[in-house]
């Protein structure tokens, strides 16, 4: 039930998290119904911008459901390298510079796609393109957020390692995924890739104090998992894309093109797996888990070949929903299944 309620969450947030990833151009550029909504929207702004600013507002800037799925393996990387043997405070001072960082990467996000979101119907309303908020204050906001995480990681965790893998992840989020591919390229999942596997490394290096060969099996097996993920997500969401003129895998290449590409991710994340086990820092469980798990999911993947129009949409729900149950599990077993040093 944990598992369907928190799938069903994060789905919402993704359905939301798809009406930041449009170009301004093509919006603006868009339909008839794109320019009478643009009348609407001048007028809720108007109204909207008297509204007073709330808590909320700032809280949902930092758009919670990415935050707690991405600490989520930031938590499995720490344990991981900790082998049980925890210092509860050191983890509490990762994990909160870990979700600073990454919250002030997802406000900055915002702040970037102001003019997009204003443009949208299912984004107008929100605090900074609604008017209710200025564009300096996200713009600080974000700022702030990313500093304070990167100085609760330098010294409260005390670990420059962990701070400089944050301090790259936040630059290659915020800059060359949201301000640059993402509205130029069919190669934007790529490179959010890198920065989106970057929190299980901060957990993990803020014990270990170096990039190990544990260290680089977490950052392939989070970046593997991102593209399929996402890619499900867009053949969903393809025409609404495909008229926004945002140039994701599926409208650029084809759904073909793109499933071919999930394949390829999803068959080589069962190796990355597997080596978590026989280089000694996962339990037999988490093999056995995600053998099968990642052999069900590439059956999957490999079954969307034949699924076309309206099948097509389900099939892509259903991948894109059983990565998060992938995701979910996979994190809980690395702490559980985690191997004792003694």
């Amino acid at each position: 039930m944990f598992i369907i309620q928190f799938a069903r969450k994060f789905d919402i947030e993704e359905d939301v998290y798809v009406g930041n990833q449009v170009s301004y151009e093509s919006v603006s550029n868009g339909s008839s119904q794109g320019s009478i909504g643009t009348e609407s929207i001048e007028a809720s702004n108007i109204q909207a911008s008297a509204e007073p600013v709330t808590l909320k507002d700032f809280y949902r800037l930092v758009k919670p459901g990415i935050i707690y799925s991405n600490l989520m393996t930031a938590f499995a990387g720490y344990w991981m390298a900790a082998h049980w043997d925890v210092s509860w405070v050191h983890l509490i001072m990762t994990m909160l510079g870990t979700a600073l960082v990454m919250a002030g990467g997802t406000v900055l996000n915002n702040y970037l796609d102001r003019e997009m979101d204003a443009k949208m119907e299912r984004t107008q309303n929100r605090a900074l393109p609604s008017g209710r908020m200025s564009a300096n204050v996200v713009l600080w906001y974000g700022i702030i957020l990313g500093t304070i995480g990167l100085g609760v990681l330098y010294f409260g965790a005390q670990s420059p390692l962990a701070t400089l893998i944050g301090l790259i992840g936040l630059f290659l989020y915020v800059w060359l995924y949201t301000a640059w591919f993402k509205r130029t390229s069919v190669w934007s999942t790529f490179v959010g890739a890198f920065s989106g596997a970057t929190p299980p490394v901060i957990g993990y290096c803020a014990v270990s104090g170096t990039v190990d060969l544990g260290a680089i099996l977490l950052f392939a097996f989070l970046f593997l998992w991102q593209p399929p993920h996402f890619w499900a997500l867009g053949i969903r969401r393809m025409e609404e894309y495909r008229a926004a003129g945002f140039p994701l895998l599926p409208v650029v290449k084809g759904t073909y093109v793109t499933k071919i590409s999930m394949v390829r991710y999803v068959v080589l994340l069962v190796p990355v797996t597997v080596m978590l086990t026989a280089y000694g820092y996962l339990g037999y469980l988490f093999l056995f888990a995600s053998t099968i798990l990642g052999l069900i999911w590439a059956f999957m993947s490999i079954k969307g070949f034949k699924a076309t129009g309206e099948a097509e949409v389900v099939w892509a729900k259903r991948m894109f929903l059983f990565s998060l149950l992938y995701l979910t599990l996979l994190s809980f077993l690395m702490v559980i299944d985690t191997v004792k040093i003694s």
